[in-house]
């Protein structure tokens, strides 16, 4: 298929179902109760290879012909999975180099799931003959909607297959040896190489001071998951082309670069499973980041818990009206779909405690079933209103997968330096206020983004770095931090030093960088209202401190108390071409941060919807989606105590409801509101 965006025929609101741990009678009844539950798709058989062939080459399709009739008789379509995301007992013991191998090398035992080796040829022969007997069998079946490959692929092998590939793709990486002890810096402690085979994977026993190969290592086994996916997907492509295909990834989950992922796949889809206390900015900053990976397109919600999850310290229950909360916030952030794990509880086995619709011994009656019911008669009134629809963003944030390796294989300078956390709170400071922001890879097309967020970019190759140049030059603020644009794609430093290739867009020179214990244990000094505060506000910094020269930027801020180098710049603006790079030295409090991007925001026209400061933090949380007829829709989350919002001047309709308001609207505790303003004509963007 082709990247376009997929048109489904109505919201997809299901979820997994294992239909081969229950006996015919059951499975019978679950038809008729996910049609009660307004499901229409299900997710099946993600574990059934063995149930599909017991023994190499002999297929048992029958009792899954008889499950896909079934729920095509009541309206429910399949989201068909490959069913190899766990390998049988007699495939390991009859093939045991499938078995994957710990980081000292040891080979591990048959057991768990996602234990398959990624370079083993036995595995990629197995996998793709099993799906392209599912794809013969099933091509022309009524209820086949949607290809699921594998299941949160993950899992790294550190056997002498995968050392051996590694070596080989090494080699066709850099092309010759030496090139390879170059780009490696590894004169370095004298560890040159003088042959292929001398490389090995970095073990935990092993080499682990070449940072190069620790990253190099993550891609490499990042491509070989992939390269199992994309062999799956080439057969379901070559016999069903006109099937989308997807995978399901999970959020911001360091082992896969999920940004080279996405390319393989028709769509995005990602489970979506929050601790009890997690932050909604947290969440929407995980949707934001699925929506990234195609930078913008709508993605599947594929699972959420309905009720608890099993893997928690305390597995609480989601109180009513929480599950409604969340499904509403995925699709106010780009999803296209509302799915679950699990359609019921299992008797036995490690998740026989996780959340499902159908609780262990439950009856449509139970609370659970209900809520699932309810939301799925909303949606389902919903028609193709939501569909489609992008979150239309002028700010980009800055994500990258390598440059998370680099930071976690870095030796210094703080043990508290966590990139994922730096980029939330930025993404959260953002999403206080209201303005939409889409998360990137530094190699995304830049062009529609005025405000380009950067937190933590330590890696950047020249080419990210002139494709973000341009956009700055071209009219865009870059708002840059402590410890960015120091290394390039092999951890090597650039020779000018810190922000290497970007050091003319940002006006600076990074001198030295120090490592402040304890959280906030600084303060820095405003000097300049540019950043949205009063000058001489004295504000809580913490985590590193750049010493910087100014190489013809302007300070905003100084540090302040923060021992030999108080008084020196923390916070510049420089002017470049028709736009301008922002430094911040270190790291403020959220409030700083806050009231910075707002300013850099208001000076290119980009407003909050509602008021200058945004929501109360964590009370109400707003996203607009733009329809593909142009149709602008409002979703008001409210996820603290009742709150009320005024609206901008004009007459709105909640699509969920039919209520009408127009100067402002009451919001209940865990009240979800979609809001179209009437009279309105289809909006450009």
């Amino acid at each position: 298929m082709s990247d376009d965006y997929i048109s489904w025929p109505h919201i997809l609101y299901g979820g997994d179902y294992n239909p081969e741990q229950w006996p015919e009678s059951v499975r019978e009844e679950d038809s008729h109760l996910m049609e009660r539950a307004n499901w229409n798709i299900a997710t099946l058989p993600v574990f059934g290879w063995v149930s599909l062939e017991p023994e190499e080459g002999r297929y048992t399709f029958e009792w899954l012909d008889h499950v896909l009739d079934d729920l095509a008789n009541h309206g429910v379509s399949a989201c068909l999975a490959t069913a190899t995301a766990s390998v049988p007992a007699w495939v390991d013991q009859k093939y045991p180099d499938i078995l994957t191998a710990d980081d000292k090398g040891a080979r591990r035992r048959h057991g768990n799931r996602h234990t398959f080796c990624p370079t083993s040829p036995n595995f990629r022969r197995l996998s793709t003959n099993l799906a392209r007997r599912m794809a013969e069998r099933y091509k022309d079946h009524p209820s086949l909607m949607l290809w699921h490959i594998g299941n949160e692929y993950g899992t790294y092998c550190w056997c002498e297959n995968c050392a051996a590939a590694f070596r080989a793709w090494l080699e066709a990486r850099y092309g010759s040896l030496d090139a390879l002890n170059r780009r490696w810096y590894t004169s370095f402690w004298g560890h040159t190489y003088t042959d292929w085979s001398q490389i090995e994977p970095p073990y935990a026993n092993g080499e682990r001071s070449i940072q190069a190969l620790q990253i190099d290592w993550r891609r490499f086994q990042s491509d070989s998951l992939l390269a199992c996916c994309a062999a799956e997907a080439a057969v379901l492509r070559e016999v069903t082309p006109g099937v989308p295909i997807t995978t399901n990834m999970m959020g911001p989950f360091s082992p896969l670069d999920y940004h080279k992922w996405a390319k393989v796949l028709d769509v995005v889809s990602w489970d979506n499973y929050p601790g009890p206390d997690s932050p909604p900015s947290d969440i929407a900053f995980n949707h934001a980041l699925m929506r990234g990976l195609k930078e913008g397109k709508p993605f599947l919600l594929m699972e959420q818990s309905p009720s608890q999850q099993n893997w928690q310290p305390y597995n609480r229950l989601k109180p009513p009206g929480q599950l409604r909360l969340q499904s509403f916030q995925a699709m106010a952030h780009g999803a296209d779909s509302v799915m679950y794990f699990q359609w019921r509880r299992g008797r036995g086995g490690i998740e026989k405690l996780h959340g499902a619709v159908m609780e262990h011994g439950g009856t449509p009656e139970n609370r659970v079933f209900k809520e699932v019911a309810a939301l799925g008669a909303e949606l389902k009134a919903l028609g193709t209103q939501t569909i489609g629809g992008r979150v239309p963003a002028r700010v980009a944030l800055l994500f990258s997968w390598e440059n998370w390796w680099a930071l976690q294989a870095s030796s210094g300078p703080s043990k508290d330096l966590d990139y994922l956390k730096v980029c939330r709170a930025f993404h959260a400071a953002l999403h206080g206020l209201g303005i939409q922001t889409d998360i990137l890879s530094p190699d995304a097309d830049l062009s529609h983004y005025d405000v380009i967020v950067a937190p933590l970019l330590y890696m950047i190759t020249p080419e990210q770095a002139n494709r973000i140049r341009q956009r700055v030059k071209d009219g865009a603020s870059l708002v840059a931090t402590f410890f960015s644009f120091m290394v390039d794609d092999c951890d090597t430093v650039y020779l000018e030093g810190a922000p290497g290739p970007l050091h003319d867009v940002l006006g600076i020179h990074v001198e030295e960088t120090d490592a402040i214990e304890g959280e906030w244990n600084g303060e820095i000094r405003v000097t300049d209202a540019r950043t949205g505060m009063d000058i001489g506000e004295a504000v809580r910094a913490g985590l590193l401190a750049d010493r910087i020269n100014l190489r013809g930027a302007e300070t905003l801020a100084t540090y302040d108390g923060i021992r030999f180098y108080a008084g020196e710049p923390c916070a510049t603006v420089n002017a470049f071409g028709n736009g301008k790079g922002y430094y911040l030295a270190t790291l403020p409090d959220t409030y700083v941060i806050r009231r910075l991007l707002l300013a850099i925001c208001k000076e290119l026209d980009i407003s909050p919807p509602f008021m200058d400061d945004g929501f109360p933090a964590g009370v109400v949380e707003s996203s607009i989606r733009i329809s593909p007829d142009g149709t602008e829709l409002l979703y008001l989350l409210q996820h603290g105590s009742p709150a009320t919002v005024v609206l901008p001047r004009a007459e709105y309709e909640d699509i969920l409801t039919g209520d009408r308001f127009s100067e402002a609207v009451r919001m209940k505790e865990r009240d979800v509101k979609i809001l179209r303003r009437i009279g309105a004509s289809a909006n450009p963007h």
